[in-house]
């Protein structure tokens, strides 16, 4: 790929963004080698070895992450992008060629520069401003649930229980034993203390404490909200990997402006999908290009306060998820914001400008220019602290995955709407996407664990228990 002087707005002809994906590359930007304009592309075939976009407010990672997301839609790649300030959302709109836009095409080189839109499917967990996303608690499992509601260890103990005698009860016969919402969960962890001393041979102790706690967090977090979230009918991870009519790659934006407000069931839920996406999809390799790309904004709160279980499954499902074609990106303030384990798996680099007022931001700042492969043209660490907004030091991932040398590179201008849709755009995306809104718009409440237990909690309920332990007599059946 090669940038081509002479941008203008006359000589835009009908806007492509496939302009900006060829052979196999995707342009991010420019930097420049003496007078000569030099592309910096990522290589689709190693956009699987995920990246990091890290920057300080107000230095254009938004802005980054939506070239990201554009260009990786060109090139046929689906795309789940979480928004957290609303403004990702301008992807679904043409943008405007404001001066400054057109301004930078003409800096890096554009000749072709245009606006567009790009194909967008609209999320959100509360269901207000996209289609609602759920999973069943059985789904999300007792792990991730404890680091939701900060169980200690023995309190995790008693939520794997309830999993676990809820299991149970499917196997001998109560198919519908399930733990679908958190209605469900509640009435399960009831149960299981009005009957803590016939369950002790078998799980161990269920103290009447400990289940009091795990009631007041499920409390917490249906005020919270979060009860919206679990339940059927449960998102299929799968609806993430399409592509429009015409090849491009379908861009989903999570609404998370008002999930940020729960920052815990934010992280819990991204890592619900990350693993979802790694038990779903099969091996398959190094592709030409991704099956799926994430692009995860304020990825810090992934790791914040963590347990040790819940860090070693970040690592593991990032180490190995590339394997199933699956390109993961964090972003977030500061490359420290990531742990180094993890942080290792993260080949394609974008740094924006940070600031150091401390000795502490001053040491991240030293941290962080050490995380690029040096370049003799450029004092990474004086860089990192002189970017102007939309310019960032970027080392990609090439040849056999080795990472280029770090250049100060001026990001391209997106061809999409720069901010948010308004609240009616959103709504009109989101109403005519006729198939998501047929198949997740209505609540689905079928028999589970919490009508089941009232049924068994009933007089009738009692007897038939009783009689389901002697199975022969009177030619009873369970």
């Amino acid at each position: 790929m090669t940038a081509t002087a002479g941008a203008s707005g006359s000589e835009h002809s009908v806007a492509d963004p496939r302009d900006y994906v060829q052979d196999g590359l995707i342009l991010i930007g420019c930097s420049r080698s003496g007078r000569d304009l030099v592309p910096e592309c990522i290589e689709l075939a190693l956009a699987n070895r995920h990246g990091l976009v890290t920057g300080a407010t107000g230095t254009g990672k938004t802005v980054t992450l939506q070239v990201l997301a554009e260009g990786f839609s060109a090139a046929g790649v689906p795309v789940f992008a979480a928004d957290i300030k609303g403004d990702l959302s301008g992807i679904a709109a043409k943008g405007d060629p404001s001066p400054k836009l057109v301004e930078r095409a003409e800096e890096i080189g554009l000749k072709r520069y245009g606006n567009t839109a790009f194909p967008t499917v609209f999320w959100d967990i509360f269901g207000v401003d996209g289609h609602p996303v759920r999973a069943t608690a059985q789904e999300m499992g007792p792990l991730l649930l404890s680091r939701l509601m900060e169980l200690t260890e023995p309190q995790e103990g008693v939520l794997n229980i309830a999993f676990r005698w809820a299991e149970d009860e499917r196997r001998a016969g109560d198919e519908n034993m399930t733990i679908l919402d958190l209605q469900d969960l509640r009435s399960v962890i009831d149960e299981m203390g009005k009957r803590a001393s016939s369950l002790r041979s078998k799980y161990g102790h269920v103290a009447t404490s400990t289940v009091g706690v795990i009631q007041r967090r499920l409390l917490v977090l249906e005020e919270q909200g979060a009860a919206k979230f679990f339940g059927e009918p449960a998102l299929d991870i799968m609806d993430f990997l399409k592509v429009d009519a015409d090849g491009r790659g379908i861009v989903n934006v999570l609404a998370a402006e008002k999930l940020m407000d729960t920052p815990r069931l934010y992280a819990t839920f991204l890592l619900w999908l990350l693993t979802e996406l790694f038990d779903r999809l099969p091996e398959v390799g190094d592709l030409e290009k991704p099956k799926l790309v994430f692009l995860f904004d304020e990825a810090h709160l992934l790791f914040n306060e963590a347990p040790k279980a819940v860090l070693e499954q970040v690592e593991r499902v990032t180490r190995l998820i590339r394997s199933k074609g699956v390109g993961v990106y964090y972003v977030t303030q500061s490359p420290s914001d990531v742990p180094d384990r993890v942080s290792a798996q993260l080949g394609n680099r974008i740094q924006h400008a940070l600031r150091a007022f401390t000795p502490k931001e001053q040491k991240a700042i030293r941290a962080a220019a050490q995380t690029f492969r040096p370049n003799p043209a450029i004092d990474t660490e004086r860089a990192i602290q002189e970017l102007k907004v939309g310019e960032a030091l970027v080392s990609l991932l090439h040849g056999k995955g080795e990472p280029s040398m770090v250049e100060r590179t001026l990001i391209r201008p997106p061809m999409s709407r720069v901010g948010p849709l308004t609240a009616e755009e959103r709504k009109a995306f989101v109403d005519a996407d006729k198939d998501n809104f047929s198949k997740y718009g209505e609540t689905l409440d079928r028999e589970s664990a919490y009508e089941r237990l009232q049924s068994r909690n009933t007089f009738g309920g009692q007897i038939k228990e009783k009689l389901s332990k002697f199975p022969n007599i009177f030619g009873f059946k369970k």
